[in-house]
């Protein structure tokens, strides 16, 4: 008789180890507040777009500032779109470095299920993108629009209707969206690179090696490696190749593993001092600037019509879910993982639903595929404003299905009886875990029987404790 085959213990969707668990709580819970704020600035963008005020908001958002002779007069909607954005990239390159040296993405077998199901979720937008503008005769330059992913904005849509995802999901959507960034990156980096001033991306590199080397020595001080990064973003600004990259090549230079005494890796401690920067000013000032577009019935009208917008909004609300779920069901499937036994795949489908909000990286993706047609950039912006929100409202319902279902979930998480500050649900493999919660009820019922006696003494007028 044949052997019985060895058990697959591997699991798609696991309990995260417990650091990882707690990195992944700090880093959301910073995201989660940037995301409040960034949906507050989005709003006031566009109240203030279609109000008696507009003119005041196009003239801020077109006033020009900044030295002419480096190359860097630009406008405000300009210096947030390629200034304060490589903030936000220089932290996504940190996080970056810390997946693929600490965190999930280290593990090839680990890193091969968010890998793959993010390649999915930006190769399927943008095939929905193309197969609509085709058979639209719209034109293909918008491709990269639908393909990326908003954590801020995802996890600000989480913290208004209250879902209590389990920690594995929220970690399946944050390495999601590093991984989409990364790719965003190379897109941008790629694509939308216009004619190279050689002079200066020599200059940029040249900037970066001293940056990596500086790093190399420990030299230690702001003052050195902030002037330092202002003149790498400025050539790399006018090299031609989008200033955000620069953002993202210092971010990943940082060291993110930790040595011997160290509570933080330099890596981790620059993201936490920079992350709020990135999440509460950065980030939403972006937004303001960027997401402030004329909207009327006609112009919501057309975002339907148009094979451009169309394209953008199935991309983000179908594309994306179809993507992401498809991917991470065949990799689970050709690798022989099991999906968490807490949880069910339509709760797969709901996160790569909430995925589809791609706000951020949209809107920029868009200013570059149109670059020179405001007419169009703002129309495709009305798009990304449009498929947010509908994958958005869907992600919600689909989550509020199951919110009593996380809720327990979380709870069980977090339970900690023998209040050594560790959930009790990480110490149950441990030997003495049973032993231990024995014996923590055991002084719990020899309490309440004290307490009953003395109750019943005091009642029977007996010589019990004053």
């Amino acid at each position: 008789m044949a052997a019985p085959a060895p058990q697959n213990n591997r699991k798609v969707l696991g309990r995260l180890s417990l650091p990882e668990r707690t990195f992944v709580a700090n880093a959301l819970r910073t995201e989660t507040v940037g995301g409040v704020l960034l949906l507050i600035a989005a709003i006031a963008a566009l109240i203030w777009a279609n109000t008696p005020l507009k003119e005041s908001y196009e003239s801020v958002r077109d006033f020009h500032i900044g030295p002419g002779s480096l190359g860097l007069n630009l406008s405000i909607q300009h210096w947030a779109a390629d200034g304060l954005l490589a903030v936000f990239f220089f932290v996504a390159g940190i996080e970056l470095k810390r997946e693929l040296v600490a965190g999930d993405l280290r593990d090839p077998k680990a890193a091969a299920l968010p890998v793959i199901a993010a390649v999915c979720g930006m190769a399927v937008p943008a095939l929905v993108y193309v197969l609509v503008t085709t058979f639209g005769s719209g034109s293909t330059d918008g491709w990269a629009v639908p393909t990326a992913t908003d954590i801020a904005f995802a996890l600000a849509v989480l913290a208004v209707i209250g879902t209590s995802l389990p920690s594995a999901l929220r970690a399946f959507l944050l390495t999601l969206a590093v991984v989409d960034d990364l790719f965003a990156i190379l897109i941008i980096a790629v694509f939308f690179t216009s004619d190279l001033n050689f002079a200066a991306l020599g200059g940029a590199v040249v900037g970066l090696a001293v940056f990596w080397l500086l790093l190399r020595k420990r030299v230690r001080g702001w003052y050195i490696y902030v002037p330092l990064a202002l003149a790498i973003w400025g050539l790399m600004y006018n090299s031609g190749v989008h200033a955000t990259i620069a953002g993202v090549a210092m971010g990943l230079m940082l060291r993110c593993h930790r040595e011997n005494g160290e509570e933080d890796s330099p890596g981790e401690h620059i993201e936490h001092l920079v992350r709020p920067v990135s999440a509460g000013l950065a980030v939403p000032l972006f937004a303001l600037f960027s997401a402030g577009v004329a909207v009327s019935g006609g112009a919501l009208g057309d975002v339907f019509t148009r094979p451009e917008t169309l394209g953008v909004v199935l991309g983000l609300v179908v594309g994306k879910a179809v993507g992401i779920f498809g991917g991470t069901w065949l990799a689970a499937r050709f690798t022989k993982a099991e999906l968490n036994d807490e949880l069910a795949w339509p709760d797969v489908f709901a996160v790569a639903s909430l995925a589809g909000i791609g706000f951020t990286v949209s809107l920029l993706i868009g200013e570059l595929a149109f670059k020179g047609d405001q007419l169009m950039t703002d129309e495709i912006k009305a798009a990304v404003l449009m498929g947010s929100l509908i994958a958005a409202v869907l992600a919600s319902v689909l989550l509020k299905i199951r919110n009593a279902k996380y809720r327990k979930l979380c709870e069980d998480e977090e339970r900690d009886e023998d209040q050594d500050g560790i959930p009790d649900v990480y110490e149950q493999d441990k030997p003495d875990y049973h032993l231990r919660m024995a014996e923590i009820y055991e002084r719990k019922a020899a309490e309440h029987r004290r307490l009953a006696e003395v109750a019943g003494g005091s009642r029977s007028g007996g010589d019990g404790p004053a």
